[in-house]
């Protein structure tokens, strides 16, 4: 369960990992069907999930460090690393901005994360079972967010996120460079085959990138955007 060398036999969409998305997005529906019978629940549910997001990024780490594969490359500076770190963050202190950027980075790109994994370990590999449950927590930390904390996003900050986004990046394309590393998969795609792999080389690779995060930013604000409509509707 925790070798370094066996089990690397991952396979998109075998049946452990169809089942792990059909759970994650049962969990989801079932969080929002009977939002109100778990308003009870709400610090449970908080809890349970700031827990899940420390040990997920802590083990991580440890599992690296105490098989002798933590490197430099390892530091905790992905996107996944980010929107743990803001959720981590939004669960102590309430902050409408920093949420906004968690809306955009830590919804969907999670799940597509989940969809297309830059793993090689199966089932029922720590790495497995770290990868999803870690990449499950984010989104369903945004879901709590907006379920049971009441955030919500304006329109605008579809704009405001990506050039956050987009200053964020500035500094780690130059640790790229400077550390020989490709934290935010900015210096070349995944060593797996993921949606990146798709984007060709060179500055096609940036522009793709860039066209994309725009894309997946509008995409993921369709849904809030319907809500806002639908709030504002019923308030009228």
């Amino acid at each position: 369960m925790f070798s370094v060398t066996g089990m690397q036999t991952f396979t998109f969409f075998s049946t452990p990992h169809v089942l792990t998305l059909i759970l994650f997005f049962l969990t989801c529906i079932l969080l929002v069907y009977y939002r109100r019978g778990l308003k009870s629940y709400q610090n449970l549910i908080k809890w349970t999930l700031f827990t899940i997001l420390v040990v997920c990024e802590v083990s991580f780490h440890l599992w690296l460090i105490l098989t002798n594969q933590w490197e430099v490359a390892d530091l905790p500076l992905q996107l996944c690393s980010l929107s743990t770190f803001l959720s981590l963050y939004l669960f102590l202190k309430p902050n409408q901005k920093v949420f906004n950027l968690l809306f955009f980075i830590g919804l969907l790109p999670a799940i597509l994360s989940m969809v297309t994994p830059d793993i090689v370990y199966q089932f029922p590999h720590f790495r497995f079972l770290k990868y999803f449950l870690h990449h499950s927590a984010i989104p369903l930390s945004v879901l709590y967010f907006i379920l049971f904390e009441g955030y919500r996003v304006p329109r605008k900050a579809v704009i405001t996120s990506y050039l956050t986004l987009n200053v964020i990046a500035v500094p780690i394309f130059f640790l790229n460079r400077l550390l020989d590393t490709n934290f935010f998969f900015l210096a070349s795609p995944s060593e797996s085959e993921t949606l990146l792999s798709f984007f060709g080389s060179g500055i096609m690779y940036y522009i793709s990138l860039e066209v994309a995060a725009i894309i997946v930013f509008v995409i993921t604000y369709i849904p809030m955007g319907i809500l806002l409509k639908r709030e504002n509707g019923t308030a009228n």
